[in-house]
């Protein structure tokens, strides 16, 4: 069966995220309501460093992949889309032979193939972590707590709430590893993750995207791959050379012309 074809390599995209805005991803589901009560960001219990899940970095690329190729039984697309519930909400797509359910997954299924995309956790770099770290002008450790108003559409009423972000500039190190069967088109899988970036990009990352939270930046440092063979030899990851990583993602060298 095609679940049980072997692993040919993995695929290591590498390199930073910046919070262009300021950030907030929820310790709790409270907190991602909208007019909840007031809400903190997940840290690292042992550090007490906010980071980004990898949960929520790989949800909001399935989601809005899915969203620009429409609902998978009516779009005839081999990419995939999303599926629809008896109450009409869009859930994630249930098609195991897509390009989307076979980078994604699926619910358990006879015919579903392993997950093929990896998202770490997005953990701060030691520059920033240093800089949040002795920040004269935070409200809690790392952080800034922002206070925004919802009113009542029946009383009228000003109800306060205090929202906690990661404030624009802080930089996360983030990692996503993709697993190839044999037989995968490695190109074609590349290319949905990159567009998944840049859907991530022009839309937003955790909580309240839609009042100014959530705009980021990726920067692609390194692409290379482990061919099975490699585990076992003990060979380090080579860079991928029939993939540049698309400009768009590549760091700009500072301008270096005289002021």
């Amino acid at each position: 069966m095609s679940k049980h074809k072997k692993v040919d390599r993995k695929i290591f995209i590498s390199g930073t995220l910046k919070a262009l805005t300021g950030l907030h991803i929820g310790g709790n589901s409270v907190g991602l309501s909208i007019g909840g009560a007031d809400t903190v960001v997940v840290r690292n219990p042992l550090t007490n460093e906010p980071y980004i899940p990898g949960s929520s970095l790989r949800g909001k690329m399935r989601s809005l992949l899915e969203r620009f190729r429409g609902e998978e039984q009516s779009n005839n697309n081999p990419e995939g889309g999303y599926s629809m519930s008896r109450k009409g909400e869009a859930l994630a797509g249930k098609k195991a032979d897509t390009q989307l359910g076979k980078l994604f997954g699926v619910a358990a299924d006879d015919a579903a193939e392993p997950t093929r995309l990896i998202v770490r956790d997005a953990l701060l770099t030691n520059d920033s972590s240093c800089r949040l770290r002795t920040a004269p002008n935070t409200d809690m450790p790392m952080t800034e707590v922002k206070t925004e108003v919802w009113i009542d559409r029946i009383t009228s009423a000003a109800n306060p709430r205090q929202i906690e972000r990661v404030p624009a500039g802080a930089e996360f190190e983030f990692e996503l590893v993709l697993t190839l069967l044999e037989g995968d088109d490695h190109k074609q899988f590349l290319k949905l993750v990159f567009e998944g970036l840049r859907l991530v990009e022009a839309d937003t990352l955790g909580g309240n995207g839609s009042r100014g939270y959530g705009q980021v930046k990726f920067t692609v440092t390194e692409l290379a791959q482990r061919l099975a063979d490699d585990y076992k030899q003990g060979n380090p990851a080579k860079s991928l050379d029939d993939f540049p990583i698309p400009e768009e993602f590549v760091e700009k060298e500072p301008d270096s012309e005289a002021a």
